[in-house]
């Protein structure tokens, strides 16, 4: 009865939506990966194939940003397009460079957050405050009705959500979970057959997915050789040598969190 719900997924399908001038509802993704690690690999209207236009714009949008997800040649490639998030992992040089000289994100949403509560406290407050807009998370309220109200009405309409995927997915263990289309009735989600990534992207799932379920193991047990393995297992973790020190100072900060490993 667990269901994760991003609005990464539904915020590609309304910037398809309004790029081709259809309804919201009219859009069905191809969508497979791990929640902030996942692609699109398809999209219809009205069971229409419109892919290749949605590729198109993409890339011409891309080209123009100053700073963009990954490099248009990697989409020309793999004709997919991938979650915002996987800049971290294609262009983790150009991050760790801006993050040299600007604050992390963390540090901005804390800032945006503090700022949002203080004007919340303000019982005169009756439009909505446009650091809001800073914090990130659109159309999440919007993606959380949609599904309660499938679940509800028992519409059997089609969400993205992060469920175990029971074998939609070829080749994954059906017990991983997953970001994939689920169509939701009244009885919950059920995951649809999935379209297989391009191998780059199968790939770097199963690595991050290897160091879920390290960290899980861990977390769940305190068994610190877990975490030095999750830690090791992660793309972007840091790597064999320094991860026992790395891991020594998470514990050592977080001991009051962190009960199980002590």
């Amino acid at each position: 009865r667990m269901i994760g719900l991003c609005n990464g997924p539904i915020g590609m399908k309304m910037a398809i939506a309004g790029r081709l001038g259809v309804e919201p509802g009219a859009v069905q993704l191809e969508y497979l990966g791990l929640n902030h690690l996942s692609w699109a690999t398809g999209a219809t209207v009205h069971g229409r194939d419109v892919w290749p236009q949605v590729l198109s714009g993409y890339l011409e949008h891309l080209r123009t940003e100053e700073d963009p997800v990954c490099p248009p040649y990697l989409i020309e490639l793999l004709r997919a397009i991938p979650s915002g998030y996987l800049r971290y992992y294609l262009r983790t040089a150009a991050v760790v460079a801006h993050q040299a000289t600007h604050p992390t994100r963390a540090e901005e949403v804390m800032k945006i957050e503090a700022e949002l509560l203080a004007q919340y406290a303000d019982p005169r407050l009756t439009v909505l405050p446009d650091e809001l807009m800073l914090r990130g998370g659109a159309y999440y309220s919007t993606a959380a009705v949609q599904l309660i109200e499938s679940l509800h009405r028992d519409l059997g309409d089609v969400h993205v959500l992060n469920v175990r995927h029971g074998g939609a997915v070829s080749g994954w263990p059906e017990d991983w979970v997953c970001e994939l289309p689920c169509r939701v009735d009244g009885s919950g989600p059920h995951p649809l057959p999935a379209v297989p990534l391009p191998l780059l992207a199968d790939g770097l799932v199963r690595a991050v997915k290897t160091y879920e379920l390290l960290a899980a193991e861990a977390a769940a047990t305190g068994d610190r050789g877990a975490a030095l393995q999750a830690l090791v297992a992660h793309p972007l973790g840091p790597g064999a040598d320094r991860a026992p020190q790395l891991l020594d100072d998470l514990l050592r900060v977080n001991a009051q969190h962190l009960p199980q490993f002590s």
